[in-house]
């Protein structure tokens, strides 16, 4: 099912090398582009796109590249000039120039010429093919014969990354080792969130999606579709057993009406490895001297003991890490949301988005930073109250919910069943305090009393709820939000 190519290249891909890449299928295949010039496609006679080729980004991060693709050890050179590279590292990718070409669904030559295309690439400036078997790697020097070759008519509106599209889904077909949420297909995401369809991501069971794919995907009407030998199709994020029908895939439904769940997706299999994550959301006043990022930059270095290592409007997250770029990028859309995702480093796996919004009190950073620790590895949840109160004092903390689930050190999310999130730690900001009632927000029914936060005129408040191992940590949380809201008595 793998239909996308990806070149790293050592040196940046220029006007000549990516011509040699196009001329690839041969002189006679047309090329076009879309998106504003950003994706080039090579097309069949009529006009329809044989392979879309993104534009190149340049990955500075250390370890990104293999989080997306697995081990560098496990990939091999296109090309014996690439083998003999000098400039490539012993191990690792290194700082490389990411260049993907996707190839239309259901037509063997495009994949061969997607191939073909990155191998060249490789062959001239230096690097690797991934995946390192793809058709038309080999022999690459000579263009690969499409002639007679057609591809299925564009739907209208389609998006280069989209295989299928319907009236109610887009359907992407994707076989990778990690889903990221590439620029091409938070593109597609975008389009189908504004045309009121569903994003439907089709892939086999050993696919993972990377965090910010799984948190894009359950904010929004989309599905993760896994195919499976036992019952044909299901939800890799509920389970639930899925059929194609009315031009999307839907749930199957027993009798009473509920959904049905796959026996592949209930397959539990517990583990040792443990998630700590932090959502909190930030308010500042608009002024001219403000540099978003400090929130999450105190939270990454209160938790992980260093600072973030890149960030990006996609996965690979390729830019260092820089407040005030990410300052710069959201002045220069707003007042449109700005959605970015940050990255840590191999050692310590770490992932955060990050949304900025304007609103009419300022501006509003929300962020969720997932950190991942293998067995053995102890969580750093005695820094959560000190992170609180810096962040109350210093970054205008609004709320802060803090949780811990038994998943992934790499952050990945497989298609099976994983346990929930358990609460650990909630926090009020002072506005919120204010507007709750400070008697009401200093006394709680919970066993522990609450954590008071900033100075005692415009206090915040850390909330403990528990050891975030059991479910009594949801109990306390509603019994705190009731109480909250006025709903419970003290």
């Amino acid at each position: 099912m793998t239909k996308d190519v990806i070149a790293l290249t050592e040196r940046m891909p220029d006007a000549k090398s990516v011509l040699a890449g196009l001329l690839a299928g041969g002189p006679d295949l047309r090329v076009d582009s879309t998106g504003d010039g950003a994706v080039i496609q090579l097309c069949d006679a009529e006009g329809r796109p044989l392979v879309a080729i993104e534009a190149p980004i340049l990955v500075q991060v250390p370890g990104e590249a293999e989080r997306l693709l697995g081990p560098a050890d496990e990939a091999s050179e296109a090309t014996e000039a690439a083998e003999a590279s000098e400039t490539t590292e012993a191990s690792g990718y290194g700082p490389k120039w990411w260049m993907e070409a996707r190839a239309t669904t259901g037509v063997p030559e495009a994949e061969r010429l997607a191939g073909a295309f990155a191998a060249r690439l490789t062959m001239l400036l230096g690097g690797r093919v991934w995946p390192p078997n793809a058709p038309g790697t080999v022999g690459a020097a000579r263009p690969v014969d499409v002639s007679g070759v057609t591809a299925v008519p564009q739907p209208a509106a389609a998006q280069p990354a989209v295989d299928m599209l319907t009236e109610q889904a887009a359907v992407v077909l994707q076989d990778r080792p990690v889903i990221p949420m590439t620029s091409w297909l938070s593109e597609a995401l975008r389009a189908t969130v504004e045309s009121d369809r569903s994003l439907q991501i089709i892939t086999p069971p050993h696919c993972r999606l990377s965090l910010p794919t799984r948190l894009l995907l359950q904010s929004t009407p989309s599905r993760w579709v896994v195919q499976d030998e036992r019952c044909g199709y299901y939800d890799g994020l509920t389970g639930a057993v899925l059929h194609w029908q009315d031009e999307a895939f839907v749930p199957d439904r027993d009798a009473s009406g509920d959904a049905l769940v796959a026996d592949s997706f209930a397959d539990f299999r517990p583990t040792d490895e443990r998630q700590l994550v932090v959502s909190f959301r930030t308010s500042h006043q608009p002024d001219a001297d403000l540099v978003l990022g400090g929130a999450l930059e105190a939270a990454w270095q209160a938790l992980t003991g260093g600072l973030p290592a890149g960030w990006g409007t996609s996965e690979p997250a390729g830019l260092a890490w820089s407040r005030q770029q990410l300052t710069d990028l959201a002045y220069q859309r707003a007042p449109q949301p700005t959605w970015t995702v940050v990255v840590g480093t191999p050692d310590r796996p770490a992932i955060a988005t990050l949304r900025v919004v304007r609103t009419p009190e300022g501006v509003e950073e929300d962020i969720t930073l997932t950190i991942g620790y293998g067995a053995g590895e102890t969580l750093p949840l005695d820094a959560l109250p000190d992170l609180a109160g810096e962040l109350v004092t210093r970054y205008g903390l609004k709320t802060m919910m803090c949780q811990v689930r038994e998943a992934r050190r790499d952050l990945t999310a497989p298609a099976h069943f994983e346990r929930p999130p358990m609460p650990y730690a909630f926090v009020l900001g002072p506005a919120e305090v204010q507007e709750a009632g400070i008697e009401l927000a200093s006394r709680t029914p919970l066993p522990d009393a609450p954590l008071r936060l900033g100075p005692a005129v415009r206090p915040g408040y850390y909330y403990p709820l528990g050891n975030g191992e059991s479910e009594e940590s949801w109990t306390a949380f509603g019994r705190l939000v009731r109480h909250l809201r006025g709903a419970e008595a003290s």
